[in-house]
């Protein structure tokens, strides 16, 4: 045999083991999506300038009242009365959703009929209704017999009081309709099986149903937690000492409207900001199991970043 056809045979081998060889993989480009980004980052720059260069913002205003006495006092106010307005509308919320569940027609009537009429009027003519109660019951008189006193309505109906009502009995209405969503997701195995070992319904709905059922009630929650968060300023009407109230009675007497209105942005853009990443880590305890994972918000990723970093240098 020649050379030359010893150099055919090993160029035809190789060719054959090249072809039976897996392709290279070439990641696919996405020029647009980069031409996209850096309008967005472009555009948003723009905006931070302008915003900064604006003499309209006073900014040194916005730093002489961002940790005032009077704004942290309403963020205080803002703070406690979305916990309550919570705490009150879950619990209502949950018992409204187990008597929609119920067999009992008087029980899914009464539901219905709750849901029907605080879902059906806006928050602020419910604020504003239970702020003048009084012109509707001036007074009334609690006790049995002898032992009854009279209450003044003008005094018990305080601007407290008035906005933990208007905006707990509301989000109670919402609220009904997300754990009921959340039940009805569970299979009914579960609580024939449940049923079959003896369990009662309430202790089926405790430990059986409800448990499961979180996965789907908790990222709803935290949305409507972020929303009460803000629906909280509409308690200013009823002249309640919020946030939002607080940064007006600033304003009003120093006619300073928008660096006090960037004040309460901030203050609300902050805490919004921890309510969201503290869903976050919640959504993620109940998910677990769970097919779909849930995405990383951009402030996780920093902090798990930020965490990689520091365990390498230690």
């Amino acid at each position: 045999m020649t050379a030359s056809g010893t150099a055919a045979d090993e160029a035809e081998t190789r060719q054959g083991w090249d072809d039976t060889a897996d392709p290279p993989v070439v990641p696919r480009r996405y020029p647009w999506r980069w031409v996209c980004a850096g309008g967005v980052v472009l555009a948003l720059a723009w905006m931070a300038w302008v915003l900064a260069t604006t003499e309209t913002m006073e900014w040194n205003v916005v730093g002489e009242y961002l940790f005032s006495s009077e704004v942290l006092a309403g963020v205080k106010g803002t703070v406690v009365m979305t916990v309550l307005s919570m705490a009150l509308g879950m619990v209502l919320g949950t018992l409204v959703a187990v008597m929609r569940l119920s067999p009992n027609p008087v029980l899914t009537g009464v539901a219905s009929l709750y849901q029907w009429f605080f879902r059906g009027t806006p928050t602020l003519v419910q604020l504003i209704f239970w702020f003048n109660l009084s012109s509707i019951f001036p007074g009334f008189e609690v006790g049995v017999g002898a032992l009854g006193f009279d209450v003044d309505t003008n005094r018990v109906m305080t601007p407290f009081l008035a906005a933990l009502l208007g905006l707990g009995l509301n989000f109670a209405a919402y609220y009904s309709e997300i754990v009921r969503a959340g039940i009805l997701s569970v299979d009914e195995g579960q609580s024939d099986a449940a049923t079959a070992y003896g369990l009662s319904r309430f202790r089926t709905l405790r430990h059986i149903v409800l448990p499961q059922a979180m996965r789907v009630i908790i990222p709803p929650t935290g949305n409507e937690l972020i929303g009460m968060l803000k629906f909280t300023s509409l308690a200013s009407v009823v002249s309640y000492s919020e946030l939002l109230r607080s940064a007006s009675d600033v304003y009003n007497r120093t006619y300073q409207v928008i660096p006090l209105l960037v004040v309460a942005a901030i203050w609300y853009l902050f805490m919004t900001t921890v309510l969201s990443t503290g869903q976050h880590f919640l959504e993620k305890r109940f998910a677990r199991g769970a097919q779909r994972a849930t995405t990383s918000t951009l402030a996780e990723r920093i902090l798990t970043d930020v965490r990689g970093r520091w365990a390498k240098r230690r």
